[in-house]
């Protein structure tokens, strides 16, 4: 009689704590797992007297199903750390792509013009965004623009221009001393605010 006391108070025991972690466990892939393990729990709390019958230690019955869930779990937590890996590569990929493509398309735009007045060519773009997660256009916050000077074509054969000069006049030749004219043509082409554009001069000049 005291046995079958003991057994009814275990279940009802073991029902209040499973209702009480039912509710503390946040709704997470955790949460189907935990309960698996608290109904394989309660089925051999069901099945105690029949282990006590035949001699069956349940502590030794349970732990291989208590391990195989939990070996599921960690199973489960790798497979999503692994898509997340993924879905982040993917996205460093598609954003690369998306960097190399706008560079592309400014230094197309802006670099026979800077060839024509300056004798210049753009050999880089460096981004940077308000929003790094989101490389798009409307977002930059700075460019740092790469300038090298203008290689002549091969074969080219220039022409002789006529040489005047001119004593009153100081001839401003250096085109370090032309960036903010650079950066107002640059503005202009790309429509950018000057405040945008920073340059770079290749060489250390």
């Amino acid at each position: 009689m005291n046995m079958l006391i003991e057994w009814i108070t275990e279940i009802l025991i073991f029902l209040l704590l499973a209702a009480i972690i039912d509710l503390l466990i946040p709704k997470t892939a955790m949460k189907k797992y935990v309960k698996l393990v608290m109904g394989l729990i309660l089925l051999l709390i069901f099945l105690k007297p029949l282990f006590i019958l035949f001699q069956i230690d349940i502590e030794t019955s349970l732990q291989p199903a208590i391990s195989s869930v939990f070996d599921e779990n960690q199973k489960s937590a790798s497979i999503e750390s692994s898509m997340e890996f993924q879905k982040k590569e993917i996205q460093a990929s598609q954003d690369a792509y998306i960097l190399e493509q706008m560079e592309n398309h400014l230094i197309g735009m802006a670099n026979t013009p800077l060839a024509e007045n300056y004798h210049l060519n753009i050999s880089g773009i460096q981004f940077s965004f308000q929003n790094e997660s989101k490389p798009v256009y409307e977002e930059l916050d700075q460019l740092v623009v790469y300038l090298t000077e203008a290689e002549d074509e091969k074969g080219a054969v220039s022409a002789v221009e006529e040489v005047v000069i001119n004593t009153d006049k100081k001839q401003t030749d250096d085109p370090i001393q032309n960036s903010e004219e650079i950066k107002d043509k640059l503005e202009d082409i790309w429509e950018l605010e000057k405040e945008t554009i920073t340059i770079q001069w290749e060489g250390g000049t």
